[in-house]
């Protein structure tokens, strides 16, 4: 079995949770119309729907909170953040945002309204499509052939396809608004993006003088993993990791939620003054002054913090939380548990397309997995298929290239205990696995329908 190291730090402060009982879990997932969004946190034992501002902050990052300057315009806490984002991504222009996609609709919205076209990436996640989509954009795509193969032991499997990407710039270079490389890769299972592949587009990029921006919600994990498995990193710092990535773009975006070990916030860090400048424009109208960005001086300090000790080797908070993951997978997958390997970044995938392979892509298995697992163990979890990715095109279904449920790992919120009664849970689904029906969508908006659609179960 993995190896389980103990954590880098000890409990101060904990958060009661209690299990609702089965009727009370029953009652939940039907008034929930079968989305697990809509589950009341109150009916939630355990809860991987998500690591966005849902793990725990540092004592150092409490501490800070009692410095944040308040002051509208130009507070000595924006300062502060960003020397800190400049000291770690190397860029010198720095915009604050609430949280990830706020920075997202600042960046794409800009970009997509100079030069409609196609957005292409390893993989665009949820929100980035639906402002690719608002916009009148087009989200393409081009993860490498072992990004989609969840038992590919491949370490890079968030590459984006070299080939491909100098193909449709040789065809159509002129519908290309923006590239993008996502940091590591959500909708692939956290799988990592390599340096010598971050250069490589990069240079494509300025070939054909396209911009080209990297989403660094968990670039600190994929900075980790070029630290254990590509070769002539080993000796580097995360942060030297980090600033290198801020050569090869001409900026970034990031949930801080992640990465920063913060409950709210978020930034866009960019090269070119005369690109800013126009942000800021928008910024101002989407969320306040420049230098605050929609956030609270006490959160542009916990910001701070949290990004200077997640690149800190001392404190290790990042190889730790990697090694709880790796835990997790492992162990799943030596228990029979079909899941995307290696293990990755911020969260165990599970292969659904092999685990209920009885159940029709068009009836969302990775979703039914995820409410079975809460019926079974009052466990919140999030489907990565084709309910987030799939669609209909002239009337046809075209499902995700993968059907995956997300297990995704609070920071600093669950241990070893925690993770062996998920395992206990997943097991005993397996040995009755076959009783699990799919689902239909009974209402859904037009865009990032898993949020909020309803679904009922398929008789």
């Amino acid at each position: 079995m993995a190896n389980y190291n103990p954590p880098p730090y000890r409990i101060k402060m904990v958060e009661p949770i209690k299990m609702p009982s089965k009727e009370r879990r029953e009652v939940a997932i039907k008034e929930a119309n079968y989305n697990l969004f809509n589950l009341r946190a109150r009916d939630i034992y355990m809860d991987l729907l998500t690591d966005s501002g849902t793990g725990a902050m540092s004592q150092g990052q409490w501490a800070s909170v009692f410095l944040g300057d308040e002051s509208y315009a130009n507070a000595k806490s924006f300062e502060r953040l960003q020397q800190v984002v400049e000291d770690i991504t190397g860029l010198p222009e720095f915009l604050p945002a609430h949280q990830g996609r706020a920075a997202e609709n600042v960046l794409v919205g800009h970009l997509l309204g100079i030069k409609p076209g196609k957005v292409v990436s390893n993989q665009n996640f949820d929100t980035t499509v639906g402002h690719i989509l608002f916009n009148k954009g087009e989200p393409v795509d081009i993860v490498i052939d072992e990004g989609t193969d969840a038992k590919n032991l491949y370490p890079f499997k968030g590459n984006m396809d070299i080939n491909k990407l100098n193909k449709i710039l040789e065809n159509e270079a002129e519908k290309v608004a923006l590239i993008t490389l996502v940091l590591t890769n959500n909708a692939g299972g956290g799988q990592p993006v390599s340096m010598a592949n971050v250069k490589q587009v990069f240079e494509i990029a300025r070939k054909y003088n396209k911009p080209f921006f990297l989403d660094i919600a968990r670039f600190i994990e994929n900075a980790y993993f070029i630290q254990q498995r590509e070769e002539g990193y080993e000796d580097k710092s995360l942060q030297e990791i980090t600033r290198e990535f801020g050569e090869y773009c001409d900026g970034m975006w990031m949930s801080a939620k992640k990465d920063a070990y913060v409950n709210i916030g978020g930034f866009i860090a960019l090269k070119d003054k005369t690109l800013a400048d126009r942000l800021r424009e928008r910024l101002i109208m989407f969320e306040g002054f420049p230098t605050y960005g929609g956030l609270a001086g006490r959160d542009l300090e916990a910001m701070a913090t949290g990004l200077q000790e997640a690149v800190s080797a001392d404190l290790g908070v990042v190889a730790h939380r990697i090694n709880q993951i790796k835990y997790l997978v492992d162990t799943l997958h030596e228990k029979g548990i079909p899941v995307v390997l290696p293990a990755g970044g911020h969260a165990c995938f599970i292969d659904v397309a092999e685990f209920l392979p009885h159940i029709p892509k068009e009836q969302f298995p990775a979703q039914a997995l995820g409410i079975e697992l809460y019926l079974r163990g009052g466990i919140r979890s999030v489907e990565i298929g084709s309910l987030m990715f799939g669609k209909h095109v002239d009337g046809v279904f075209v499902p995700a290239k993968m059907e995956l449920l997300r297990l995704t790992i609070p920071r600093r919120t669950y241990e070893k205990a925690h993770f062996d009664y998920l395992i206990d849970i997943l097991v005993s689904i397996k040995d009755n696995k076959e009783a699990i029906k799919g689902l239909k969508i009974t209402e859904e908006p037009e865009l990032l329908r898993h949020f909020t659609c309803k679904l009922a179960p398929v008789e």
